[in-house]
């Protein structure tokens, strides 16, 4: 029974942060107005579709404290990274390609470089920072630091020609600090749009504004905290009435749910024929989820109780998910620039690497001898990256 209703209450979660996100990312597209398309991709909607996975994480760490809220949080965020590059780009190729909008996804090899790039660097740095049974805040902080850095050098890059644009109409004149709302916006009831989360209407009067926007962002991150909250309880009694370990429930079930509006948000720009944003939406939201939704819980937490110490068993764990993570973006990343455009192949690839990804985590779960074997291997390539760690 209460395996029942924790997947029930999962499933829920999905939903709550599902809508409210939209809201979020509503307001967050608004105050981002300036920023170029792959620039606005990667860093404004990244950080907007990623809050749940940053609050899954604080939550983790906070509610279960120490080397499970740790290995919660990691499981979360690297599953969601996993999911992220591999689903979401596949369900974008398969939305346009079965909508007939296109025979292909063409994004831009700048884009593709650029980020896909900046990630596999994330998570090489990853693997070397976070090795031995403790970690700290300077762990934290060189992560989100990563992440500074990688947000630096994307405003830093972005052409004056390109903000010029997305600030001016065609006139050349500064647009006005409110733009008028779609004509077609729900204009319900406050108690439904509340109770099925239409945000939108609530805050956003007919036209949008600094003021509202902030009102519709701060309100949607209260809904999405909520979620993510009953969410790591949810997964919590599941792993205890299953009697597996958290981790494996947050690699794949958590890591999913917070994934919800990387996936829809990259869907709808895939239909308005935005590749660029859909693809780099869930490459930054990996950089995010990586650097800043692992690192802020892990500092803000260290700093509050001390170091955070993990058992042998979960320090064996994290080490395989880091370097299988990595492993995993260098094969995705492959296949997003091997050819010039991605088509049908391309996203089979991308579901089967997830479903052998999927297939792996559960063996783990059960203790099969096939993934025993597996994981033999990427503890003898993390024995390697540990002899090169001269910091220790």
């Amino acid at each position: 029974m209460i395996i029942l209703v924790s997947i029930l209450m999962i499933a829920l979660c999905c939903v709550i942060i599902w809508r409210a996100s939209d809201g979020f990312e509503a307001a967050s597209e608004y105050l981002g107005r300036n920023l170029s398309e792959g620039v606005r991709g990667a860093t404004i909607n990244a950080i907007g579709s990623s809050m749940p996975e940053l609050f899954t994480t604080l939550f983790f760490l906070f509610i279960l404290k120490d080397k499970d809220g740790f290995a919660g949080g990691i499981g979360t965020t690297a599953g969601s990274a996993i999911f992220n590059g591999m689903i979401i780009p596949a369900v974008v190729i398969l939305i346009v390609v079965l909508k007939r909008l296109n025979s292909s996804v063409v994004v831009s090899r700048k884009v593709l470089f650029r980020d896909g790039i900046s990630l596999l660097l994330c998570e090489f740095i990853l693997i070397f920072l976070i090795g031995g049974d403790t970690l700290t805040w300077v762990h934290g902080f060189i992560l989100m630091l990563m992440y500074g850095i990688y947000v630096f050098y994307m405003l830093y890059t972005m052409k004056p020609s390109e903000l010029n644009e997305q600030g001016q109409d065609d006139d050349g004149n500064t647009q006005e600090e409110e733009s008028t709302l779609d004509e077609n916006i729900k204009t319900n009831s406050f108690f439904k749009n509340l109770i099925t989360l239409d945000l939108e209407p609530i805050f956003i009067k007919g036209e949008y504004s600094s003021a509202n926007s902030w009102n519709l962002l701060l309100f949607s991150m209260l809904v999405i905290g909520s979620a993510c909250m009953l969410l790591v309880k949810s997964c919590e009694w599941l792993g205890d009435s299953l009697n597996v370990p958290i981790y494996f429930i947050a690699v794949i079930l958590a890591s999913a749910a917070t994934s919800v509006p990387d996936t829809i948000l990259s869907m709808k720009d895939a239909q308005k024929g935005n590749y660029d944003d859909a693809v780099s939406n869930a490459l930054g939201s990996n950089i995010f989820d990586v650097c800043f939704a692992l690192g802020f819980p892990l500092f803000i937490f260290t700093l509050i109780y001390g170091p955070i110490t993990m058992s042998p068993e979960t320090v064996t764990n994290v080490s395989e998910l880091r370097i299988l993570l990595f492993i995993l973006t260098i094969l995705a990343f492959l296949i997003y620039v091997s050819r010039s455009k991605m088509g049908g192949m391309s996203a089979f690839l991308l579901l089967l690497i997830y479903f052998t990804f999927t297939l792996f985590i559960l063996g783990k779960a059960v203790d099969s001898d096939s993934t025993n074997q597996i994981s033999v291997y990427l503890n003898q390539i993390n024995s390697v990256v540990d002899e090169l760690r001269f910091w220790k």
